[in-house]
């Protein structure tokens, strides 16, 4: 049975190898902005609706511009890595 197992060990090996050369690719960090949530506008009593419209709209684009950015982050790695 020892030979059985040698050969199961060198397929094991062979494998693991071959899994670790396919998926070598290390990925460049992640940019801290994009991990970051858009917390909402604050409602300040006695302020007009409109301000705080506003400031959400602002939240939203400013949100929208980091998906953005995440978006051609991963085209970018796709680009290098080529895509799979």
């Amino acid at each position: 049975m020892s030979g059985c197992s040698s050969v199961t060990e060198r397929l094991n090996n062979a494998a693991t190898a071959k899994g670790q050369a396919q998926a070598g690719a290390q990925l460049p960090p992640l940019p801290d902005d994009l991990r970051r949530q858009e917390p909402h506008a604050p409602i300040v009593e006695g302020q007009p609706l409109i301000s705080i419209l506003a400031r959400e709209r602002q939240a939203l684009d400013r949100a929208n511009g980091r998906q953005q950015r995440t978006v051609e982050f991963y085209d970018d790695i796709q680009k290098r890595l080529g895509a799979r």
